[in-house]
């Protein structure tokens, strides 16, 4: 039996009755040893005190003697035979998951939900027929986002089954785009609890607060909302990016829900509108100085390490990500998917662009379109896979153009830079200052243009017409999130470039006809590579995440492409094969953790890679045989009642033996 899902449970008199019943044709010792079963179980629990006793008032006048009668005869007799006064049971409250309607009838009363749920017991696929159908009337992307919510609290393994069979239809409601939605609104539209919340106004206590936790932790996605995507400052209001990102987790890496904690950090807002509205759930304070921040994150750090010493700990939206990645990334199993998570899918995504694309590493010129923390993470990334492919760090940095609010970042335009801008600053430009990316194009000349400046249109159709001018494959990659920041879309980059370019974009964006074909777009999602980095680390018991492990995530998720895939010019794999592709990923990252010498679980140090992907497998969730615990539970029960093996429903419409659900 699993300890992530459930502890030891007592038998209720339910299930004691309905497996005695099955006994009465037994031999006496087969009925002697099941009374000596549930007499040892009951006797061994804490005793609780039994609630005092109803007396009916039997001096009220309105009371109806026994002996009186109705008009069509005599009334029913009180049963004054069988005693109701047995030993007070300790009350097990069932978890939300264990009012799942695929459970067998013996199930359910070992889970203490019989009657709690309508008497059918339904297979997996027509409790997915209904999920659908009513995700499928809502006609609002919020709408549907709402509703995954509550199914994903109400009854995990059912979300989870759901989103496995339906991973490309779902993720857009779970993540983003909708997901942009959900956090605007989180405070207006907040129903149930949702992760972690740690208060400024906690400081020095946080310790205490985590123990509130009541699961072991194996990750944590921690953000204080204060960039949430595109979207700015907002506060607390950001929970929705952790409690998504690590749904994405669990569906696609197999860490097990109640391992994860989605925790947000509510150090203030800079944002006055939610500051004042009232529906607001966070301080109502303005966001605290950096030196503030750092001092409370130096006490978060410890305090869930001290309470969960393998955590894995993912930051997320922060404004400035820098400095905490730089402080904890030697001390902490920590990343940041911001800067190294984009950064690594986006190379996995350009490496394929580049082969396609016929032009040589050393000849390639890329354009970004936005100079921020994503941006300048990922060009460090694909830095080092230029310099993988031969070229120095000085030659790899030179491939890049870097284009922010002003123009052409370059080291002799008026103003300080930004710390973070610099390493990228051209040096080259002969004192000439480009104000505009249209200029910039016509002075690069680039192979590549990157958009990470969720200025939604940003690439015009006249910037990709002359990108199809310079190129005979530009690669287009379009990588702000949500879909409205997006610099441009699909078909526009496959109109402006007459469907030659090699796209991929942040947000996902439809199968497009065109020409009497179909168009698959790319995206370059980040939960290709996440899941994979977290789910090494774990696995790995890493105690750094080093930037080896993250560049080996982007080779692995270059790899993993069929050669079907390859064929048709794919550069990111089917999403619909997200499991396999986090078992690839997953398998890179631990094998960089063991290079590096950063990993504690030696015992996998010498699998073969084909041993390693089964080790992997057989350690992530699975929704489909989450039951198989319980019904393993009832089994042995049985076992114990009739001698030998019996018949156990599987979950899946019929037993084990092929008999219908509570049939025994």
């Amino acid at each position: 039996m699993s300890s992530l899902t459930r502890s030891h449970r007592p038998l209720c008199s339910s299930t004691v009755s309905t497996l005695y019943s099955k006994t009465s044709t037994a031999p006496a010792h087969t009925r002697s040893a099941f009374y000596h079963l549930h007499s040892t179980q009951t006797s061994s629990r804490t005793a609780w005190s039994a609630p005092p006793q109803r007396t009916p008032a039997i001096m009220s006048s309105h009371v109806r003697s026994a002996s009186s009668t109705s008009k069509q005869g005599h009334a029913p007799a009180a049963n004054i035979k069988a005693a109701h006064h047995g030993t007070p049971m300790r009350h097990v409250v069932p978890s939300p998951q264990d009012y799942d309607t695929s459970y067998s009838i013996e199930a359910r009363k070992y889970l203490k939900t019989y009657g709690l749920t309508p008497p059918g017991v339904e297979s997996y696929d027509n409790q997915a027929k209904r999920c659908m159908q009513i995700l499928n009337s809502k006609q609002l992307p919020i709408e549907r986002y709402q509703y995954l919510s509550a199914l994903r609290h109400t009854n995990v393994h059912l979300f989870y089954r759901l989103l496995a069979a339906n991973v490309k239809e779902l993720t857009p409601y779970i993540y983003t785009p909708t997901v942009g939605e959900a956090c605007q609104r989180w405070s207006e539209l907040y129903t149930f609890p949702e992760g972690l919340y740690l208060s400024f106004a906690d400081k020095g206590h946080l310790h205490s607060v985590i123990q509130n936790w009541p699961h072991e932790v194996e990750i944590t996605v921690v953000t204080d909302g204060s960039r949430i995507l595109g979207l700015g400052d907002l506060g607390i209001d950001g929970m929705g990016i952790p409690v998504g990102k690590l749904s994405l987790y669990t569906a696609c890496a197999g860490i097990h829900p109640m391992r994860t904690l989605p925790l947000c950090l509510d150090l203030g807002t800079s944002n006055e509108q939610k500051r004042n509205d009232p529906l607001y759930l966070g301080s109502r304070r303005d966001k605290v100085t950096p030196e503030e921040e750092k001092e409370f994150l130096d006490e978060l750090m410890a305090a869930l390490t001290e309470r969960w010493p393998g955590i894995v700990i993912q930051y997320e939206d922060f404004k400035n990500p820098f400095p905490s990645l730089e402080r904890y990334q030697e001390t902490y199993t920590m990343f940041n998917d911001d800067i190294q998570g984009t950064g690594a899918v986006t190379t996995g995504g350009f490496i394929n662009a580049v082969k396609q694309s016929g032009v040589a590493p050393q000849d390639q010129r890329a354009v970004f379109l936005g100079a921020g923390s994503a941006g300048v993470g990922v060009a460090k990334q694909l830095t080092e896979f230029f310099m993988k492919a031969g070229l120095s760090e000085e030659e790899a940095k030179k491939r890049f153009w870097f284009v922010d609010s002003q123009g052409l970042v370059t080291l002799d335009r008026p103003g300080k830079l930004a710390e973070h801008k610099v390493y990228f600053a051209r040096d080259d430009n002969n004192g000439q200052q480009y104000k505009n990316l249209e200029e910039i194009v016509e002075y690069v000349k680039p192979t590549i243009l990157m958009g990470l400046s969720t200025i939604g249109g940003a690439f015009t159709p006249k910037i990709l017409s002359r990108m199809a001018e310079l190129n005979e494959k530009p690669v287009i990659f379009p990588m702000s999130n949500p879909s409205s920041k997006s610099e441009c879309t699909f078909e526009e980059a496959i109109k402006y470039t007459e469907s030659r370019c090699l796209f991929a974009s942040g947000s996902p964006f439809p199968t497009l006809e065109w020409q009497g074909k179909s168009l698959v777009p790319g995206q370059c999602n980040n939960m290709y590579v996440f899941p994979g980095i977290g789910l090494g680390a774990i696995l790995s018991k890493s105690v750094s995440v080093t930037q080896n492990m993250i560049y080996a995530s982007a080779e692995a998720l270059y790899t993993s492409l069929t050669p079907e895939e390859v064929q048709s010019n794919w550069l990111y794999p089917d999403v619909n094969r997200i499991r396999d592709v986090s078992v690839v990923v997953t398998r890179g990252v631990i094998r960089a953790a063991q290079r590096d010498g950063v990993d504690r679980e030696l015992a996998i140090r010498n699998l073969s890679d084909d041993e390693m992907e089964e080790y992997i497998r057989h350690r992530m969730y699975d929704p489909f045989t989450e039951q198989n615990d319980v019904n393993e539970e009832v089994r042995e029960l049985a076992q114990h009642v009739f001698g030998g093996a019996a018949p156990v429903a599987n979950g899946n419409g019929t037993s084990r033996s092929g008999m219908p659900h509570g049939k025994l």
